[in-house]
């Protein structure tokens, strides 16, 4: 295996006065390092396009994940939503980027506008091979990754977005692909990529837009592992063995809880440094040990980290506390969101003598069902993930 992986993300904007997006984007594993990524534009905007682009996606991406052939899928959405009489067009339009053992990129495009690739910061010309299916025409590439390539997907509300009811034919996908590859030394993630792409196209439509915009970055970057250590041992003898198989595994290195830290310091041979600087009213602050990336308080400061983790899943409306603040809730959450591929919990099964028998009493089942939610949300961000308790 290398050492590659990828970060997804993707953002949209509806049609003025539409509550439901005519875009939908579907990522399915297809094992630990490949993925199927579909971009689908249904016909018009509302309730309808919003059904009929969530259908294709969802039976593409599903299909392609099972090992169908393209040809299958296509014929299968051909068969399940017919060309419009009206329009002469496809009900859905749609875009597939296979991405195969983070090795090899297929790309797969039916009517969507084309996918860009970024490399070493620049434009990237790939060959495409046009293939007919059952009289469409669908594009098809296959590509070798590099570390720093990035492929922008995106609806046709992206292209020619503009403020008038016409086409704005200054703002091409050749314009997007130039913008987009002005900001790519940046090491923006895949999602922020995506929002910046997005917000553009809606200052085009000056807030108001004329059609369902999404885009869709798909990013290769290096593998990171990340190490979290939550809690103490249930038998106190057990601290070196929990100790030195922390500290023997490669990546950054966080742990939360006072107890866990003093346990760690003990074994380092080093002092905690506790810091008085209040960042937060509602996050403990943080200490330092030498040899340790990041040291914070325990069960409130993961509670705020899961509260962002599904918030980030969702409409990512505490991006602003989690993507700038420095409390330790935040500083957690970049690096698990952000900068992690691979994350390893090792979770100590012990009950805070402190909190014994009080009415706050935080049991280990506490922390396993905070970390099992956690680990849910990680997994749908594309992470890997393995827990492992003491």
């Amino acid at each position: 295996m290398n050492d590659l992986s990828v970060d997804i993300g993707y953002r949209s904007i509806n049609h003025v006065d539409e509550q439901l997006c005519g875009d939908h984007v579907d990522v399915v594993e297809q094992g630990p390092n490949s993925r199927v990524v579909v971009l689908a534009d249904g016909l018009g905007s509302g309730v309808k396009a919003s059904i009929l682009s969530t259908l294709t996606s969802k039976i593409i991406s599903t299909m392609m994940a099972e090992g169908l052939s393209l040809e299958e899928c296509v014929r299968t959405i051909i068969a399940t939503l017919p060309v419009n009489k009206d329009h002469g067009v496809a009900y859905s339009t749609f875009t597939i980027i296979h991405i195969i053992e983070n090795e090899t990129a297929e790309v797969i495009q039916f009517e969507n506008p084309q996918v860009i690739m970024i490399r070493d910061n620049k434009v990237f010309e790939y060959e495409t091979i046009e293939t007919v299916i059952d009289g469409n025409k669908v594009l098809r590439s296959v590509i070798a990754l590099e570390e720093g390539d990035i492929f922008v997907a995106m609806s046709d509300g992206c292209p020619h977005a503009n403020a008038e009811r016409t086409y704005n034919m200054n703002w091409k996908v050749s314009d997007i692909a130039d913008f987009m590859a002005t900001i790519s030394h940046v090491g923006y993630t895949a999602k922020t990529l995506a929002a910046i792409l997005i917000e553009e196209c809606n200052k085009l439509y000056d807030g108001k837009p004329l059609d369902d915009a999404t885009a869709c970055i798909v990013r290769v970057i290096k593998r990171q592992q990340v190490n979290l250590l939550f809690g103490p041992p249930a038998d106190p003898d057990d601290c070196d063995r929990m100790m030195t198989l922390f500290f023997s595994k490669k990546g950054k290195k966080i742990i939360c809880g006072g107890t866990t830290a003093k346990i760690a310091a003990d074994y380092l041979g080093k002092p905690i440094t506790y810091t008085t600087k209040i960042v937060s009213r509602d996050v403990p602050p943080t200490s330092e040990i030498e040899g340790v990336d990041l040291v914070t308080e325990g069960i409130v400061t993961m509670d705020k980290v899961l509260k962002y983790a599904k918030e980030y899943l969702d409409r990512d409306e505490g991006y602003m506390q989690w993507g700038f603040q420095h409390d330790a809730a935040a500083e957690i959450s970049r690096i698990l969101f952000e900068e992690a591929t691979d994350i390893n919990f090792m979770v100590g099964k012990a009950i805070n003598p402190a909190h014994r028998g009080s009415s706050n009493s935080i049991s280990f089942n506490v922390k396993v069902n905070l970390i099992g939610e956690l680990t849910k949300c990680l997994e749908s961000m594309g992470k890997n993930v393995k827990v492992s308790l003491f």
